[in-house]
């Protein structure tokens, strides 16, 4: 008996040692995520911002980076789906496809979110593996843009997903009104406070 204790509280300590392993991991990928998207908004020929914002831009506004936010999701996936015209900001409907509802926790509490693919983007090499979650919580106006953010994922192994909204972001009409912005639907509402991801602090 005390050999079985032995060995499971080994086994216990190996597991949480490999999660902190892989939170570590995903931290430092953070960090380099973080610096590529300022290098994009501050490069001309990528960034979303209006000149006069680029030249006066320095680094995006992140909430603090928090492993909470860092969720494994089971995956449920509906082949079945039917392809729908997204509403966005504008008069565009990009088509999409729902790809999986993913099911997770977030402190006490069980949420789910649809997983969508762009029809016109998977066709392209670089996108075939493309995943697009779009959602509003209640950081929304009080922290986070007003309309919503994204999560861009890629097709899982199996059937579940690592879900990082540390890497939430703002949709591109939140700093140009040129862009058209898909527009989070009503069954990707979160009843909690995404602290996590990038802010958003409206221009006066």
């Amino acid at each position: 008996m005390r050999n079985i204790l032995l060995y499971l509280s080994l086994l216990i300590g190996a597991n949480l040692s490999a999660q902190s392993a892989l939170m570590d991991s995903l931290l430092w990928l953070n960090y380099e995520y973080r610096l590529d998207q300022n290098l994009e908004f501050a490069d001309s020929a990528e960034s979303p911002l209006e000149e006069e914002d680029r030249q006066n831009f320095s680094s995006l506004d992140w909430y603090p980076l928090d492993t909470n936010f860092i969720v494994w999701a089971q995956i449920e996936l509906t082949p079945d789906s039917e392809p729908f015209k997204m509403p966005t900001t504008t008069d565009r409907k990009p088509v999409y496809k729902q790809y999986a509802i993913a099911h997770f926790q977030l402190g006490d509490s069980l949420f789910h979110l649809q997983i969508y693919q762009n029809l016109g983007l998977i066709k392209m090499p670089q996108y075939q593996d493309y995943l697009f979650v779009p959602f509003t919580d209640h950081s929304n106006g009080f922290g986070s843009y007003g309309g919503g953010r994204y999560l861009d994922l890629r097709l899982p192994q199996g059937d579940s997903l690592l879900i990082d909204f540390n890497r939430a972001y703002n949709p591109y009409c939140a700093y140009n009104g040129r862009y058209s912005c898909p527009i989070p639907p009503r069954e990707n509402r979160l009843n909690y406070f995404i602290k996590a991801g990038v802010r958003y602090e409206p221009k006066h």
